[in-house]
């Protein structure tokens, strides 16, 4: 199980990803890490206002919502804060079909947070124009 992860902005994602490296491409709003629980399923994640949101403060990293892998064998659940991978309880069948439901709700325009107990991170043009700034790899 991975307890860290360390942001590294990139243009492209390598061939091999590294465990614990949260890759972030500017360019295309997306992030992809390795499964938090030592799978080694490769986890993609959009960033925009209606699926994924960032916060990078030059250090540590948060995703705002929690990151449910229910298409992979393992359907690890867990958030990201601050750098540190937290495990979040497993969803019934019936629980990952509703939060579905929900994230395609907010995706169409009806805002309902798709994990209310879970803080939102600051998300906008800010943060890409800040982003765009720091060296890649």
């Amino acid at each position: 199980m991975i307890a860290q992860i360390r942001p590294v902005l990139v243009t492209t994602v390598p061939a091999q990803p590294e465990p614990g490296v949260l890759y972030v491409s500017v360019e295309y709003a997306t992030t992809l890490h390795l499964c938090a629980c030592g799978c080694g399923h490769e986890v993609v994640l959009g960033i925009s206002p209606h699926d994924w949101t960032l916060n990078w403060d030059g250090e540590t990293v948060s995703l705002d919502h929690s990151v449910g892998n229910w298409s992979f064998p393992c359907q690890s659940h867990y958030c990201i804060r601050r750098n540190r991978i937290v495990r979040a309880g497993p969803w019934t069948d019936e629980q990952i079909t509703r939060g579905r439901a929900r994230d395609a709700a907010f995706r169409r325009g009806n805002p309902t947070p798709a994990v209310p107990d879970v803080p939102s991170a600051p998300s906008g043009s800010w943060l890409l124009r800040w982003l765009r700034r720091l060296p890649h790899r």
